[in-house]
């Protein structure tokens, strides 16, 4: 079932087409990935989701309903921007977000002293945000983000500003929310994020969706048919099976095992490959090649501004 769907959004800022029929169905506990360069439209996209810009056309779909004002109570949003009070403490405003939300005072205090010792940022309470480093501040920000217990998160670029320790820290929270039942959009430019936590991704190019479905089925799509193989026995024999049905890439020698790289070409299988090998040398591994989301993010983007 989907939590969200956005149909055939368009967006346009005069003359500029943002998001050009754009449409995103977001199933529900998944954590969906929204991908694209630079002044794609995600932003765009996200704040439509929001409700805090809205589309020229289309639709909004939130739990089997049209979209209504009052749904903001049960999503979080951390937006790129970050969006706290310089001069404010704190703890005073952590707690007058959380009110904004919906909270009361007194729920506000007990979630935000259970969140400021999770992330022992105890002593931060009445410290201002310019006394923070933006790494910090974010931190306080995913606090408020997630205090309200929303099922639907949006977090644009979330691990940005973090050391790789608190990197993991911020992951290891968005993995605990989906597994707690949220439902998370997760825009980044950091596909190895992408390849780790996303079930589902939709990559926008130039106003459109260029490429969307589950990561695993996209990677399987646009697998290069190549297989890395160390083996024990004599390189020239195993060169010598290779019929016209298989292209040797590479080979070379790693710790007194021969490593090769091979693609299979026209309908042949790795399974033949394989048969053809196993008489002749000693095959210690044998391993696909997928490609990684940063690859298939540049080669769709490519593509797509070339058809353009």
């Amino acid at each position: 079932m989907n939590i969200f769907e956005a149909r055939n959004i368009v967006k346009a800022y005069g003359d500029f087409i943002a998001l050009n029929d754009v449409s995103v169905n977001i199933p529900e506990g998944c954590i969906y990935g929204l991908l694209g360069p630079n002044g794609a439209g995600k932003t765009t996209l996200i704040r439509i989701m929001n409700q805090i810009l809205a589309p020229d056309q289309g639709e909004l779909i939130f739990q089997n309903r049209n979209l209504r004002p009052d749904d903001v109570y049960k999503m979080g949003y951390l937006p790129e921007e970050r969006g706290l009070y310089k001069k404010m403490k704190i703890g005073e405003q952590a707690l007058y977000l959380a009110q904004l939300k919906g909270m009361s005072k007194h729920d506000a205090l007990v979630k935000l002293k259970y969140w400021f010792e999770r992330f022992e940022i105890q002593s931060w309470w009445n410290k201002k945000v310019e006394e923070l480093s933006k790494g910090m501040a974010q931190k306080v920000q995913f606090i408020v983000t997630i205090l309200h217990d929303p099922k639907f998160l949006i977090f644009d670029e979330p691990f940005s500003g973090f050391d790789p320790i608190n990197a993991t820290l911020m992951r290891d929270e968005i993995i605990n929310l989906k597994a707690n039942g949220a439902t998370i959009i997760l825009s980044t430019h950091n596909m190895a994020s992408v390849e780790e936590l996303c079930d589902n991704i939709s990559l926008i190019n130039k106003s459109k969706v260029v490429l969307q479905g589950e990561v695993s089925e996209i990677r399987n799509q646009n697998k290069p048919d190549i297989f890395e193989i160390t083996f024990a026995g004599n390189p020239q024999t195993f060169q010598q099976q290779l019929n016209s049905k298989f292209e040797l890439l590479e080979q070379k020698e790693i710790k007194g095992l021969h490593y090769a790289r091979v693609k299979i070409l026209h309908t042949s299988s790795d399974n033949e490959l394989l048969s053809l090998l196993l008489p002749h040398v000693h095959v210690t591994s044998f391993n696909e090649v997928l490609p990684s989301m940063n690859d298939i993010f540049i080669k769709v983007v490519e593509s797509s501004n070339l058809n353009n």
